[in-house]
């Protein structure tokens, strides 16, 4: 058993099961009198309309009604070690993110014995900053990219240190995840990004705020939270968290989870601290854990590592 495993281990048999969530945080249904939340209103708008040109990472993003699209360089994700959709050849870095997306889908869309409510929404995080999560969150959301008959969404919640547009090479400025927050005005398809990869949609962090990681935890993303997993279950839905141990809100994220990929980066991170970060997933009955920047072995080119999944009660 790897230490991520013991750590989970520990944490549940000293915690025992939790709630799923809180009442509080239950959806909220859409307002009546025949107006809709916003997005119901997006929903079927979203997924229309393939667009014919796309901005370059250089130029501003270009506007069709109340939608950013951009295309994302190849060389770009070369130049950042990270999987090309287009990749033809069968790279180990493919191959290891593929083993990771298995289980996931499977438990996603009920193809497994531990399938459940909201399995399609997976948060990626990591007990601490640097551990190379949100490289994994962007390589997972390429693979199952890949997959036919599987779109994602990728979302930036680790708004405090937002690297998702940094390592796509696109522009993120603009609405995102944290005006959906904080402006009732904001549509829905306003934060999104569609991307020239098919299957692939970007939810940035959005402006800046006082209280940004503070509305991580606030009843408005639980009920976000909520709607994007009753309006796309048909969808693998990513969050890429902030660290367990760095914001208290990354642990209020992960109850309204249905499956949680947790980061550990090999020879550094201290076995306390993997403990103390997995004693924070304890709402979450799904965890697989992840062991980042791995030493290859004698006679193989490994750079990442898989340890398998963790399924709690």
């Amino acid at each position: 058993m790897s230490i991520i495993e013991k750590a989970i281990s520990k944490s549940r048999n000293q915690s025992g099961a939790r709630p799923k969530a809180d009442a509080a945080y239950d959806p909220v249904e859409p307002e009546r009198g025949g107006r809709r939340s916003h997005i119901e209103r997006a929903v079927d708008e979203v997924d229309r309309d393939q667009v014919a040109e796309c901005a370059t990472p250089e130029s501003p993003p270009v506007r069709e009604g109340t939608r950013r699209h951009v295309k994302i360089s190849r060389a770009h994700l070369a130049e950042m070690g990270l999987i090309s959709p287009e990749g033809t050849t069968r790279s180990q870095l493919a191959e290891e993110f593929r083993l990771i997306k298995r289980p996931l889908l499977a438990n996603a869309f009920g193809e497994s014995e531990v399938a459940g409510d909201n399995r399609n929404l997976v948060m990626i995080t990591s007990a601490l900053p640097r551990e190379g999560k949100s490289f994994c969150t962007i390589n997972l959301a390429m693979s199952i990219a890949m997959e036919l008959g599987r779109t994602v969404l990728l979302v930036d919640a680790d708004v405090a240190r937002p690297m998702i547009p940094n390592y796509l090479g696109v522009d993120g400025q603009g609405p995102g995840l944290l005006d959906l927050l904080a402006d009732d005005q904001t549509d829905f398809p306003d934060a999104l990004i569609r991307t020239d990869i098919e299957n692939l949609t970007i939810m940035p962090a959005g402006k800046t705020y006082p209280k940004a990681t503070e509305m991580l935890a606030s009843e408005g993303m639980a009920r976000l939270i909520g709607e994007m997993g009753r309006r796309y279950p048909d969808r693998i839905i990513l969050f890429d968290s902030p660290p367990l141990l760095a914001t208290s809100e990354a642990s209020a994220l992960a109850r309204h989870m249905g499956q949680i990929v947790y980061v550990v980066e090999a020879d550094k991170t201290p076995q306390d601290a993997v403990a103390r970060g997995a004693e924070q997933l304890d709402g979450c009955e799904v965890v697989v854990p992840l062991l980042n920047k791995t030493r290859p072995l004698p006679g193989m080119k490994y750079a990442h590592g898989y340890y398998g999944a963790y399924y709690g009660s």
